[in-house]
């Protein structure tokens, strides 16, 4: 089906008051930003929906990036024709034929704001259900839940026809929420927790620790594309890559053993929180869940967190594994997540770290560290760059890796 419009509902935005223009606009940019490689298409986004004219461009290759669109609640693909009775006749015979299948039963519903049409909605709808019926004498109406709902809107520059209704990624546009970092390494959770905080509204941008030569390119690279399967959600992503091979050593060299994880978490929080104040972000984001890992329970968290009074989200706190798993199934982040490149966090895990540490003995290792410097020497080497959405091409690139 060639559309011409495709018409988005807004679903939570409705209850935001007098700030729902900015959550609308905000909703515009993001839609824009994630269709910029379709130029042609217009947007007007209103109190009520927000209309995209295709003008021209594939409709196919439109509505998957849509969908996952956060602050779109669904979605429906229309065509335009004449304001005329004998073509929007035409055009529903013609939708009635491609999507009927033997048993369903269909549903016309009208609404006309245009009045100066010739027929109200009521007239129109038994109108067009006549014609259905020409086509097909056998198919049952039926009012609540059809099979099929063949819907027309009459409006000034035209008459606008749809039979689907498209789920989107609801949650709240992004950017509305403020800016936060994620601390994303290559595994299962941070990709899921980046996604649950986007979905209510969080501007995310991915801070990833490379540690070369210890860990590898494709380490890298297998971030950057757990980033760019996210990035679609909000349009885009700053993906940040902290140096940290010089922090290992020395934490490796003079920290014990039993407290290596829970020091080098403390410089990977006390990074990103530098990196956040630098780049004007209000919060930290991870992948922590509770009691899955030693820097996990409750009591290295405590110790790991003194580092920073900046509020960390963490959103799969609470979930257990096979929850993780399967988000990271429905965004397609699970099977790049479980290739067995390791990050620095496994690289130099020690064999028996400190489940239960104490803030006292982590803060006098902690202590034998040039902190100032070593920071220092990693924020100058920060390298930014911005993340789209992974092509198939690349897709098939990176499992070749």
């Amino acid at each position: 089906m060639n559309y011409t419009e495709v018409m988005v509902r807004y679903g939570e935005l409705s209850t935001k008051g007098k700030n729902r223009k900015t959550f609308i606009s905000q909703l515009a940019q993001n839609v824009k930003r994630t269709l910029g490689d379709f130029p042609a298409v217009k947007i007007h986004a209103d109190r009520d929906r927000m209309h995209l004219l295709l003008n021209g461009e594939d409709s196919s290759l439109i509505i998957p990036k849509l969908e996952k669109v956060f602050g779109i609640q669904n979605f429906s693909p229309s065509i335009r024709v004449e304001k005329t009775l004998p073509a929007i006749r035409e055009m529903v015979q013609t939708i009635i034929k491609e999507v009927y299948q033997p048993g369903q039963s269909f549903k016309i519903t009208s609404k006309r704001s245009d009045h100066d049409f010739e027929l109200d909605s009521n007239e129109l709808n038994r109108e067009l259900g006549g014609a259905v019926f020409e086509v097909f004498p056998e198919i049952a109406v039926q009012m609540k839940k059809p099979d099929i709902n063949i819907r027309i809107e009459i409006r000034k520059e035209g008459a606008y026809l749809s039979y689907e209704t498209i789920r989107g990624a609801g949650g709240l546009p992004v950017g509305t929420g403020g800016r936060g970092m994620l601390m994303l390494s290559g595994g299962i959770d941070s990709p899921v927790a980046g996604y649950l905080a986007m979905k209510r509204g969080v501007e995310v941008e991915a801070v990833h620790f490379a540690s070369p030569p210890y860990t590898s390119e494709q380490a890298l690279q297998k971030a950057k594309d757990l980033a760019a399967k996210i990035a679609p959600y909000g349009g885009s992503m700053q993906f940040i890559e902290v140096p940290f091979t010089e922090i290992q050593e020395e934490i490796k060299r003079v920290v014990p053993e039993g407290y290596l994880m829970t020091v080098t978490r403390r410089m990977m929080l006390r990074l990103t929180d530098a990196i956040r104040e630098e780049r004007k972000g209000l919060v930290i984001i991870n992948g922590e869940s509770l009691g899955q890992v030693a820097s996990q329970t409750l009591q290295s968290m405590v110790a790991i967190n003194e580092v920073t009074t900046t509020p960390i989200i963490r959103p799969v706190v609470s979930m257990d594994k096979g929850e993780i798993i399967e988000i990271a199934e429905k965004i397609d982040t699970f099977e790049l997540a479980i290739q067995p490149f390791e990050d620095c966090c496994t690289i130099f895990a020690p064999p028996q770290p400190k489940t239960r540490p104490k803030l006292e003995k982590a803060q006098s290792f902690e202590a034998r560290l040039d902190i100032e410097g070593l920071m220092a020497r990693a924020m100058a080497g920060l390298k930014v760059s911005e993340i789209t959405e992974i092509s198939e091409q690349e897709e098939e690139f990176s499992d070749l890796l």
